[in-house]
């Protein structure tokens, strides 16, 4: 991808954290865009009438190292149209001809939305989220599912995903250390985009704060029941963090 196709101008504004350590809200519009860029298959020309069969035969026959599922299958789970899932998945095919997305080359592409800083900490959790069977590559199936989620799931489908981001060796808790990993790994990727400067202890500091609300029987981990709900219930949280979506 060329990077001088990125916004990076608009990455800036969308990662901005406010003086309350929260990423500030970005339109789903920004959000949009940026997941289309990671993956640039998605923003394909709709194909015409003559070949959508075409595409379709592909999705079924395609000769890639990991063929896809059937459309009906995918269309059943998620919430993406049998058009709009040709249409990735014919530009997905045509970006990654091996139909599989590895961590370097997610890495190299998510940097470029980040030149001021550091992203290749934040990458590797946010690939593995994607990666939801753990098997070291992000298929057609992975990024549409998570596409679907992140683009047009519920509050609750949205909350479950930032959780698994979060729960870094998933085991289905979230420990004040990986919360202050993907923290910092947040800050090390904003770079100085930031105003005002955020001082070395920040991170900490914020995970200090978050951690204390959502652990309410405080027992060192936050449950998922315990995330969604202090999430749901914190209006400061639900609007500043805007279920993280400016830093995706």
């Amino acid at each position: 991808m060329d990077a001088k196709r990125v916004e990076t101008v608009s990455a800036r504004v969308d990662a901005a954290v406010s003086s309350t350590g929260y990423p500030q809200i970005v339109h789903k519009r920004g959000v949009r865009a940026r997941l289309m860029r990671l993956f640039p298959c998605s923003t394909a020309k709709k194909p015409s009438s003559t070949n959508q069969s075409n595409v379709e035969d592909e999705l079924e026959l395609s000769a890639v190292r990991h063929r896809p599922e059937g459309l009906e299958q995918l269309e059943a789970q998620t919430r993406f149209s049998r058009k709009e899932l040709q249409i990735l998945y014919r530009g997905f095919k045509n970006e990654c001809p091996s139909g599989v997305v590895n961590e370097d080359t997610f890495k190299d592409i998510y940097s470029q939305f980040f030149p001021q800083g550091d992203a290749s900490t934040y990458a590797h959790f946010l690939f593995n989220a994607f990666d939801t069977d753990h098997n070291g590559s992000v298929s057609f199936e992975d990024f549409v599912m998570g596409l679907s989620i992140l683009l047009r799931g519920t509050v609750q489908e949205k909350l479950n995903w930032a959780f698994n981001l979060y729960d870094i060796n998933k085991d289905g808790y979230i420990t004040k250390e990986e919360m202050l990993d993907i923290m910092k790994a947040i800050y090390d990727m904003m770079g100085k985009c930031t105003y005002p400067v955020l001082k070395e202890e920040t991170p900490r500091q914020h995970v200090e704060v978050f951690f204390q609300k959502m652990d309410k029987n405080k027992d060192g981990v936050v449950t998922i029941d315990e995330f969604i709900d202090c999430c749901q219930n914190d209006e400061n949280i639900m609007r500043s963090m805007h279920l993280f979506e400016n830093v995706l």
